[in-house]
């Protein structure tokens, strides 16, 4: 199992892109890759991987030291850095056979554009889908889909998330029948805007997925669902709301233990509880955001990502191959068209 990394465009990159990678390789060792990014840079990290030797025939390196970064518009990034790390990587995953999936931590504009028009999509869906995981409160997950690709939309493509959604979650995670639910307003079926009402029918009807029907935006958490859909626009303030507050909620709590003596007693006696707690609400745990929809597997990571996280996102796409995911969406699709 082949995949490319694109090693440049993170906050901790190439570093955290090439030791996350060897991390997951370790773990799976059919899985082979494609470093894409300053050479001198990559191979120096290879060289002081400790297993290096042992890993080196799954290995190839691709130099491409040029970056995109999130200012630029992505059409003019596209067609003018034609050799940085992302387009090359884009360009491998779409001409080399033995390549099915691509991780990245590089700018999310230029990396949908680019992938929708040089990779494709799947036959019957109209748009590419980001799909990312959060925990739920009964140690759970839950997947929100879309979460930033597509603004507009049409009451379709609203099926088509919740059919991309409910194929990744079962193939990725093995989530038998994910509970699939629409953001609304309310959680009668009548609420929400002429979008969401025709959504909702076109939903409960189909026999593809789960529906069991509206969420509010307070429920993401709550353990109910498996899979919530919505436009880009709503689930990226849904996701990063919800990261969010979970963030500033732990430094409310840690500041309120160092006010007074008797917290920070207490405290002691919690270290281990609220050591978990953080783990629990660290967003890397749960991997990227998978780009649905496409014709070859595409992964986003988080920016800020780290090591571990980078690892958990490659183990993703691992999975998703494994599963033969697109080719089970396919099949699905030619009921609609």
């Amino acid at each position: 199992m082949k995949m490319v990394i694109d090693c440049l465009g993170g906050d901790n990159s190439p570093l955290a892109n090439v030791n996350g990678t060897l991390r997951a390789m370790r773990e799976n060792p059919d899985i082979s890759v494609i470093f894409v990014g300053d050479e001198k840079e990559i191979r120096e990290i290879l060289e002081n991987a400790s297993d290096y030797e042992a890993l080196k025939g799954r290995i190839e390196v691709v130099n491409a030291p040029e970056i995109i970064t999130g200012e630029e518009k992505p059409t003019d990034a596209i067609r003018l850095k034609k050799d940085s790390s992302m387009i090359r990587s884009i360009s491998i995953l779409n001409n080399d056979e033995r390549v099915g999936a691509m991780i990245s931590a590089g700018a999310t504009g230029a990396l949908v554009a680019a992938v929708t028009l040089r990779i494709g999509r799947i036959r019957g869906i109209r748009r590419p889908a980001f799909c990312p995981i959060l925990p739920t409160m009964n140690g759970g997950i839950v997947g929100v889909c879309d979460s930033g690709a597509n603004v507009d939309i049409t009451a379709r493509q609203l099926l088509e998330f919740a059919i991309l959604g409910s194929v990744y979650m079962n193939s990725a995670y093995g989530i038998e029948k994910p509970r699939v639910a629409l953001l609304n307003i309310g959680t009668e079926s009548e609420k929400g805007d002429e979008l969401r009402r025709q959504a909702y029918g076109l939903l409960r009807d189909s026999e593809d997925i789960n529906f069991v029907g509206n969420m509010e935006s307070r429920d993401l958490l709550s353990g109910k669902y498996d899979l919530v859909v919505c436009d880009g626009f709503s689930g990226n303030v849904l996701v990063k709301t919800t990261e969010g507050t979970a963030l500033q909620l732990l430094k409310k709590i840690k500041k309120d233990i160092m006010s007074r003596g008797i917290y920070k007693i207490g405290a002691l006696f919690m270290k281990r509880m609220f050591a978990e707690e953080k783990e629990f609400m660290n967003y890397q745990n749960y991997g990227g955001s998978v780009l649905l929809g496409t014709e070859k597997t595409v992964v986003k990571c988080h920016g800020s990502g780290d090591e571990a996280g980078f690892a958990v996102c490659v183990s993703q796409a691992y999975r998703m191959q494994a599963a033969n995911m697109n080719d089970r969406i396919s099949e699905i699709l030619k009921k609609y068209d």
